[in-house]
């Protein structure tokens, strides 16, 4: 069956899903995730277009984030693109493999604009993961406006694909990559995974 003619990956938990556990060397609640690669368009410092997203472990499986909508990030006049604020909820939301200590990659994102965001405005996104079934992670996401109880500019839900880490070798390119296995914080962490699934 071609990938066309595959059915959509639901958004709903099937009924046999489990709760998701938050893995015991899990950051603690309030530690700071950091950059998961330094060129990630979300979350990277090294690169100077992206979003730098900084996102922050909270209770159970959830993570809290806060990103700063710059002139560069706009679509209409003085507004910010929806691409890039789907891109601030998936990156926010696939913060939360980080506390299960699993690797996996974003499977489907469904995402509603719920209000307009400025440019300048501070987006404070709230991430949970609600169930596990096999290999697919369900998680929700918003993002507020005005502070992190704002009403409510962006919400999306979305599934995550468990991975191993020869996804992205298979599918990379051979100089970042590299690129990557050079970061000695990089190697640790891709240890730590396949050690403590």
């Amino acid at each position: 069956m071609s990938a066309a003619n595959r059915p959509k990956t639901s958004l709903v938990p099937p009924d046999d899903a489990v709760a998701p556990v938050r893995h015991p060397e899990a950051p603690a609640p309030g530690a700071p995730l950091g950059a998961h690669y330094d060129q990630c368009f979300g979350c990277g410092e090294g690169q100077p277009h992206g979003l730098h997203l900084q996102a922050r472990a909270g209770d159970g499986v959830s993570v809290t984030a806060e990103f700063t909508v710059k002139a560069a990030h706009q679509g209409a006049p003085g507004l910010a693109h929806g691409g890039v604020l789907t891109s601030a909820l998936d990156e926010t939301l696939g913060s939360l493999n980080w506390l299960m200590h699993v690797i996996a990659v974003t499977g489907r994102l469904e995402t509603d604009f719920v209000r307009p965001v400025p440019v300048d405005t501070v987006l404070h996104l709230e991430a949970r993961t609600t169930a596990v079934h096999r290999r697919k992670i369900y998680s929700s996401a918003v993002g507020r406006i005005g502070g992190p109880d704002g009403p409510v500019a962006v919400r999306a839900d979305a599934v995550f694909i468990e991975v191993k880490v020869e996804h992205f070798i298979e599918h990379g390119r051979d100089e970042e990559i590299q690129a990557a296995m050079d970061e000695p914080d990089e190697v640790r962490r891709i240890r730590a995974f396949e050690v403590n699934p």
